[in-house]
């Protein structure tokens, strides 16, 4: 099942003491396939931080995760949509209406939830 949910953590960070490290681990234990994609360079459990600001193409998307304030995920919005993953996943202060809306309209299933939550209570 994990196999089928290909998760791309939006605002990865190679410090252990931010909440997408956190959430990168907890993908690895569980064996779910994730890409890491932020601004800091580095490797988090062996995958390559991707740069953002190249928009990488990702195929594949199940799920994007963001750990990127409201406020800073503007000029990300196009890209975000266009990796089409079947859900986006809002962690507190991620919360932005308009791509969220924008997610909704594009049949992209919007959840305001906590991922490190929802790893650690088997409903990811």
């Amino acid at each position: 099942m994990s196999e089928e949910k290909k998760t791309v953590i939006l605002g990865a960070s190679p410090n252990p003491s931010r909440y997408a490290y956190t959430a990168a681990k907890m993908l690895h234990d569980q064996g779910v396939p994730f890409v890491p994609v932020g601004i800091k360079e580095g490797k988090i459990f062996g995958e390559t931080i991707l740069d953002l600001r190249e928009e990488p193409p990702i195929e594949g998307v199940h799920t994007i995760t963001l750990y990127i304030s409201g406020r800073n995920q503007e000029e990300w919005i196009e890209y975000i949509l266009s990796l089409s993953p079947k859900r986006l996943i809002f962690n507190p202060g991620t919360e932005n209406p308009e791509l969220a809306n924008r997610a909704k309209d594009a049949g992209i299933a919007v959840m305001p939830a906590c991922t490190l939550v929802l790893l650690s209570s088997s409903q990811f």
